[in-house]
């Protein structure tokens, strides 16, 4: 093997079919940009998610009229569940001053206190939220609810507003990831595309060598190089946009901003690594493809 002569002869290859290569370049510029943003977007948002349904509760509201001992025979009847983590009691003086504090002017004109004692309940799971509100308020036959305690007034649950958090965290997750997966097909094929050029370029040089002995990865080593510089280049110049973007655009938002910085995402060295591996990757399988297919010597 000689490095140099590999090296030598792919860069030949490169100045031959400038044009494809700067194509197959270009498609592995974008598909690495998308793929660097993608990957902060899914941590982000699936951590916003987790976040977020980690906070899913049911509200269980008692009657203006319970006693204590209608809040303990609750209490008891809410922890005997299987789907509850945990139980919370709020008074009706506790979430009375929690709201005066958040809204003290609209408070002052109220008379009376008209806020129930209230249980917020945490489910073993999230997803067991649905299950808990129905062993605590079943439906009825005719399409409403009934409660389980004639001392409980109404159940409620936040499923409704996390499940709509969570269908657009996944439609951003669901779109990016598709929007990398063809960015990263048309790398491979427009790479493929450019190895192929390059061999019926040189078919006849390919012969010759074939003929005074040469084996077949002396004769695949300069393609497989030349796709893999291609790559490299390509993801190269797009980890240097992303390095501006996030020194010009992100450090100093996130300053201001904290909806950008509390996401725990992955550090920008690691990312680059990443980034790097898939541009020569892709560019690898696209070697390979074009290789198998159309080398036939």
């Amino acid at each position: 093997m000689r490095p140099v002569f590999f090296v030598r002869e792919a860069l030949r290859a490169l100045k031959r079919n400038a044009v494809p290569s700067f194509a197959a370049m270009a498609t592995v510029l974008v598909t690495v940009l998308v793929l660097g943003v993608f990957i902060p977007v899914v941590q982000a948002t699936t951590g916003a998610a987790n976040e977020v349904r980690g906070k899913v509760i049911a509200d269980v509201f008692l009657k203006t009229d319970a006693t204590q001992k209608d809040i303990d025979r609750v209490q008891r009847l809410i922890q005997q569940q299987p789907t509850v983590k945990s139980v919370k009691f709020v008074s009706k003086k506790q979430a009375y001053d929690e709201e005066k504090k958040r809204n003290p002017e609209a408070y002052q004109l109220l008379g009376s206190n008209p806020l129930p004692d209230t249980f917020r309940v945490t489910p073993a799971k999230p997803d067991d939220i649905g299950k808990l509100r129905d062993a605590l308020a079943p439906q009825s036959p005719s399409g409403g609810r009934t409660v389980v305690d004639p001392a409980i007034d109404e159940v409620r649950n936040r499923e409704e507003d996390t499940n709509k958090i969570l269908s657009v965290t996944r439609v951003v997750k669901i779109t990016m990831a598709l929007l990398a997966g063809l960015l990263g097909i048309a790398s491979i094929l427009l790479i493929a595309n450019t190895i192929r050029l390059s061999l019926y370029a040189r078919r006849r040089e390919v012969e010759v060598m074939k003929l005074v002995g040469a084996t077949d990865w002396f004769i695949r080593w300069p393609f497989v190089l030349e796709g893999v510089i291609v790559g490299a280049l390509g993801g190269v110049l797009a980890i240097l946009l992303l390095a501006v973007a996030k020194i010009a655009v992100v450090d100093p938002l996130a300053k201001d901003f904290a909806l950008i910085a509390s996401p725990e995402t992955i550090n920008f060295p690691a990312l680059i690594a990443i980034l790097l591996c898939a541009a020569i990757s892709v560019s690898a399988a696209g070697s390979g493809l074009s290789l198998r297919r159309f080398l036939r010597v």
